[in-house]
């Protein structure tokens, strides 16, 4: 079946309407009217082919929050009318052993992802969740418990699960002092999340300007990075410090304000290649690891764990038609602090 979608068909090309197809409800799958999607720094990375991997044409959108229409005879899990998500992955081979540990993102056989992966349906590749619907088998569909601000849930989909994922494997936590490099839409669902697990949390940032926000979302220290002072007073104090940065930067700086065998953890993707001295990780033991989202299980369990909470992301609305503008703004930190798409606006 056809649906009314965004996407580019080049690099070199902006956003703009586009008809594409989705596959008919299967027995097992579970069709979705799309209501609201989160923009992504993923989604300009692959849009404007930066990490040289891109699949045109290109519908992005991993962010998805919408309402069930249809589900197959052999659906379980859901119902027409129920409030669900889905996040960056809608397959995976399900028998290899990281699928076996619900990590399947890392699945040994190639995990699909929502857009720009292997469409084994239709054939070609997969579309996002810029667009008015979507079908995905209910393995992969996420319940939504939040009953308000659904527009505001939808960025739990990536950002919510990016820094969901390495603050718990790192133990965040009463008794630990955790540190997030930038306050954009990944560093302020970590100051959120972090908070909420019951950490200290400092944020580092170079923005004067968001030294408020930070605390009103519940950091209750703020380091500018950009003061060797401030910087040199941290030396050694933190347990755990999670890196959302996606420019380039120096991650030798922050290495130097980990303790003894703590843990950096890079949830950021920088275009190019960051620079690593061996001595920032050697004295002191300290390790620099790197998380990528979360596995089908550990996403509902963030959801829970946010909607428990009354986590939601800090958002601006938009209407499709301003997405090639938003893109513009995102990459000048123009918002505070995730843009939502309100698909309605997409006829």
């Amino acid at each position: 079946m056809s649906v009314s979608a965004y996407g580019n068909p080049s690099a070199a090309a902006p956003l703009a309407p586009m008809t594409i197809d989705r596959r008919t409800t299967g027995p097992t799958d579970v069709k979705i009217d799309i209501l609201y999607c989160g923009i992504c720094h993923s989604d300009l990375h692959q849009a404007r082919n930066e990490w040289k991997n891109t699949l045109y044409p290109c519908v992005p959108g991993h962010e998805i929050l919408g309402t069930v229409s249809e589900v197959g005879a052999e659906v379980t899990k859901f119902k027409i009318g129920d409030t669900v998500g889905v996040g960056c992955l809608v397959d995976s081979c399900r028998h290899c052993s990281a699928c076996q540990d619900d990590e399947e993102q890392f699945c040994e056989k190639g995990a699909v992802f929502t857009y720009n992966g292997p469409d084994k349906h239709l054939g070609g590749h997969t579309f996002g969740g810029y667009s008015k619907g979507v079908t995905v088998d209910q393995e992969f569909v996420l319940q939504i418990r939040h009953t308000e601000n659904l527009e505001a849930v939808a960025p739990l989909l990536c950002a919510g699960i990016t820094t969901y994922s390495p603050l718990k494997r790192w133990g965040a936590g009463p008794g630990k002092k955790v540190g997030v490099v930038g306050l954009g839409g990944l560093g302020h669902m970590a100051v959120k999340i972090a908070a909420a697990m019951g950490a200290e949390v400092v944020l580092f940032t170079t923005s004067p300007s968001k030294v408020e926000d930070a605390k009103k979302l519940g950091a209750s220290g703020v380091v500018l990075s950009n003061n060797p002072e401030q910087l040199a007073a941290a030396a050694g104090t933190f347990d755990l410090i999670v890196d959302t940065v996606s420019a380039n930067h120096d991650v030798n700086a922050y290495l130097a304000l980990i303790k003894r065998h703590g843990t950096m953890v890079l949830v950021g993707a920088p275009e190019d290649p960051l620079q690593v001295a061996s001595f920032s990780v050697i004295f002191g033991s300290k390790n620099l690891a790197g998380s990528l989202i979360g596995g089908i299980a550990e996403t509902q369990e963030m959801l829970d764990f946010c909607a428990q909470h009354n986590i939601v992301s800090e958002v601006e609305t938009v209407g499709i038609d301003k997405v090639n503008e938003a893109y513009e703004r995102l990459l000048k930190s123009d918002v505070k602090y995730r843009f939502v798409i309100d698909m309605a606006s997409l006829n």
